[in-house]
């Protein structure tokens, strides 16, 4: 495994052809454990890898900030990051970057809560043949490929990843739709980030980006990967779910609270992110459904908002 370089690089724009060079940062602290990686890189078929290796966390984001890098495979137990702060610190501060996550036997749920974050796969160590890493790489470039053309056809916010209001206005339909056809209720959350004027006037817009990502994130953690999560533009956030019962409303509003006091909790970022949302649920079983559930979750939401003012005031 090389030293670091610097470059810039503005992504893998094509599907890997035979012969092409993949630049792969191993994030590993266990020598033995990277020895191996490397062996399985050097034999697997269908990529030439050229492997670099950071061995905490900070090394990595360091090494990341110079580009010229295809893919990460990252442990989540390092030095100086364990679990999913470790992926989550990775994809906040370069999404661009597809990670593949390392993970041992007993850590499996760890990982496949990385891989609903936005991790592009995960293996286990122990359990991972050369085939099997080569194959996991070539389809996680190319997810991540189809995702920037997505990006391109402007269904994808840039800063996020999520879906844009286009996106979601485009998507909701086929997801409406497969709800009427099993006469299934929807659920509409809409949020507001709370203070970001506040985080880019104090710290920066650069912060105001982190807080997004990290919003972002939540989101994702608290809804299904088949519920549709999109960023409708500055500090708007819009999720569509289905299949929910009137009665997990309030479940589904307390696990995202949660969510957002457990990122909170665990960040090191000098604010608190928090959003304020509203939920209506609704019957898609006309046209403007969607529209009017919309408008009903925007005054719910700002009827919460009204309600936090005058409590505080209170």
């Amino acid at each position: 495994m090389s030293d670091a370089t610097s470059g810039e690089w503005a992504g893998r724009q094509s599907p890997i052809a035979e012969g092409d060079v993949v630049r792969v940062l191993v994030v590993e602290d266990n020598d033995i454990d990277a020895f191996i990686v490397g062996e399985m890189l050097a034999r697997a078929r269908g990529v030439h890898a050229a492997v670099e290796r950071a061995v905490r966390l900070d090394d990595a984001l360091t090494r990341l900030e110079a580009g010229d890098v295809d893919l990460v495979l990252l442990d989540l137990t390092l030095p100086d990051s364990r679990g999913l702060d470790t992926f989550g610190a990775l994809s906040l501060a370069h999404p661009e970057v597809p990670a593949i996550v390392f993970t041992a036997s007993d850590d499996e749920s760890l990982a496949i809560s990385a891989v609903r974050q936005g991790a592009q796969d995960y293996l286990v160590k122990g359990q991972v043949t050369a085939e099997a890493l080569g194959r996991a790489i070539r389809y996680a470039l190319e997810r991540h490929r189809l995702m920037d053309a997505l990006r391109s056809l402007s269904l994808i916010d840039d800063l996020t990843g999520l879906y844009n209001r286009r996106g979601f206005l485009t998507l909701a339909e086929s997801h409406l739709q497969l709800a009427r056809r099993g006469k299934r209720r929807a659920v509409l959350v809409f949020g507001d980030l709370d203070g970001l004027k506040q985080v880019n006037d104090s710290h920066g817009h650069h912060s105001g980006d982190l807080a997004l990502r990290a919003a972002a994130q939540v989101l994702r953690a608290s809804f299904r990967q088949s519920d549709l999560i999109a960023r409708l533009g500055g500090d708007e956030f819009a999720v569509l779910a289905h299949e929910s019962a009137e009665s997990h409303d309030a479940v589904l509003l307390r696990r995202l609270e949660e969510q957002f006091a457990a990122w909170n909790a665990q960040s090191s970022l000098p604010f608190r992110v928090g959003m304020s949302v509203g939920l209506v649920g609704f019957q898609p079983d006309r046209d403007g459904a969607l529209e009017e559930a919309l408008a009903r979750a925007d005054e719910a939401l700002y009827r919460q908002k009204r309600a936090r003012r005058a409590a505080s005031a209170g």
